[in-house]
């Protein structure tokens, strides 16, 4: 299977917007103080951030990427 930077920067793209709204829903139930799900959120949204930043790294070592 042969899978481009191209795509995997694509995925790195819809994970962070994905991330993004996992944290906008975390502080809206903070603010609801709905803690338990709030949290639970910002577990999601840390999780997502860590998963966009190792498919960054991947993209980023690639030596077939174009220059």
């Amino acid at each position: 299977m042969s899978v481009s930077a191209a795509e995997l920067s694509s995925l790195s793209t819809a994970l962070e917007e994905i991330r993004r709204r996992v944290g906008t829903m975390a502080d809206a139930f903070a603010g609801a103080r709905r803690e338990d799900v709030a949290g639970e959120l910002a577990a999601v949204d840390r999780q997502l951030h860590h998963a966009v930043r190792r498919l960054d790294k991947i993209v980023a070592a690639d030596p077939k990427r174009p220059a």
